[in-house]
Order: C-alpha cells, then structure tokens, then sequence
C-alpha cells in the first residue's frame, strides 16, 4: 500500500489524493501508525513513531453495576417547581431548623414570589411544607395542626431526610400519620441532595 509522505494529509477518504500529491487507499490502524497522514478511524494526525492513545473500555462488570444504579439524589434545577406551588401562593413552613435546605427554601419563595410565612401565621394559605424528622415529635398531631389555616385543596408535603440520614423517618411510618390525621400519602421522590419529599392528599373542608 502506498502511504502519504511525513506530513501530508488526506484529503477525505481511502482512493482520495493527498494534498501532497500521492494516493491514500486505506484508513490507518491503531497497530500500524501512518507517518504524518490522518486516521479516518480516529480523526487525528498522527505523527512519526507515535500510535495514538487508546481509550479505557469498560468491563461487563462495570456495566452492569452502572445499569444498577439508580440516580436519586438530585432533583434537578429549581427542585421547588416539583411541589406544584404557583406564584402569589401562601406557603405556611413547619419544622424550620439549621439543617433544613436552604436553596430548596430559596427557590420555594423564588417561585412563589414572596417569603415562605411561619408556624404562627394565623391566615389562610395556599400550602404547607412540613420539615420533619425521627425525634421530632408526634407527626399525626403537626399533620392536623397544618390544616388549621389551610385553605381548601391546598397542598401538603412533609420534607424528611432521605435513608442513611440522621433523622430518617420511613414511609410507613408517614403514611400512618397521614392516615390518623384524616390525609393519604401519594407521592414521594427526592427533592434535595439530603432530603425527600412526600406528598400527603387532602379531603375538602368547609369553613
């Protein structure tokens, strides 16, 4: 096979000519480097003496344990338009302390337009977040204070740290609140790298 002379590139492909003048008839192999004409398998000049790199493959192994792995622990960006709330809306927050999310709590009053209101608010609001942990208390008596001033249909989700964090608190355990509190858990996915959400529905009340 006749090769490019030291410098000379091919101009697209195997029965081309190169800039140079002289025939290129085959692509290049990574055992067999050309001298100074481009790999079409690699699209790289590759000079004299020099093979090109190879790239780590993979084993099945490896394969199967990424397969495996289910991604759970981010919620994406603005997380907080995952709870449904809307702009103008009133979000009553429960169960504030240093460890809860703040950029969680930053997109919530972002998108809601206003500052989440605390556990004293005596108004009507639109929804409430719940931050709850193991040994916070009874969570069936918080479930029924949040309904107090909360509005027809409004929305609900009780915010725990997610398993293998300090102050886990099971799903059962939720669903068992809700359900003594006159509410049912649906929905439950991550919402933030510490903390998971749940969403508990809600019968409607007159006033």
């Amino acid at each position: 096979m006749s090769r490019c002379r030291a410098g000379a590139v091919p101009d697209d492909g195997p029965g081309t000519t190169c800039r140079t003048g002289c025939p290129w008839e085959a692509p290049c192999q990574a055992t067999d480097p050309p001298v100074g004409y481009l790999c079409q398998t690699r699209q790289v000049v590759v000079r004299a003496g020099v093979r090109p790199r190879r790239t780590a493959r993979r084993t099945d192994a490896q394969d199967e344990e990424r397969n495996d792995t289910t991604v759970t622990d981010t919620a994406g960006p603005l997380g907080a338009d995952r709870l449904g709330f809307a702009p103008g809306n009133v979000v009553q927050e429960f169960g504030w302390s240093e460890d809860v999310d703040d950029d969680l709590r930053g997109e919530l009053e972002q998108l809601v337009g206003g500052e989440l209101v605390d556990e004293d608010y005596d108004d009507v609001t639109d929804g409430v977040i719940v931050w709850f942990r193991e040994d916070d208390g009874d969570l069936t008596d918080l479930l029924v204070d949040v309904q107090t001033v909360l509005d027809d249909g409004g929305l609900i989700w009780v915010l725990t740290p997610k398993p293998g964090r300090s102050g886990h608190v099971g799903h059962n355990d939720i669903q068992e609140a809700a359900t003594t509190a006159g509410l049912h858990a649906t929905s439950t996915f991550a919402i933030a790298p510490d903390w998971s959400a749940t969403k508990l529905g809600t019968r409607g009340r007159g006033r």
